[in-house]
């Protein structure tokens, strides 16, 4: 099991450091802090654009790749712990 405990840490750093870029990329929408000195005056006529809603789509892939990884590691500790107790 110290192999797969090795790939799911890798995959949750990997997913962690991807969904971090991810969301970052990602445009504002509004409502925040910069909309009380100027900041809210663009408005987007032209709604979500393609590029956006694959960055959506990768966002939420990733988010669940992240997800699986969790509950993964967490089944792992959980099962080496009842093997192994301390």
């Amino acid at each position: 099991m110290n192999i797969l405990t090795v790939i799911l840490d890798v995959v949750l750093l990997l997913s962690s450091l991807a969904l971090i870029l991810l969301v970052l990329l990602h445009r504002g929408k509004g409502g925040g802090l910069s909309t009380m000195f100027g900041g809210g005056v663009q408005s987007s006529l032209s709604g979500s654009s393609v590029v956006e809603k694959n960055l959506d789509r990768l966002t939420l892939f990733v988010a669940l790749v992240w997800v699986i990884a969790i509950i993964g590691v967490g089944l792992i500790l959980k099962v080496d712990s009842t093997i192994r107790p301390t």
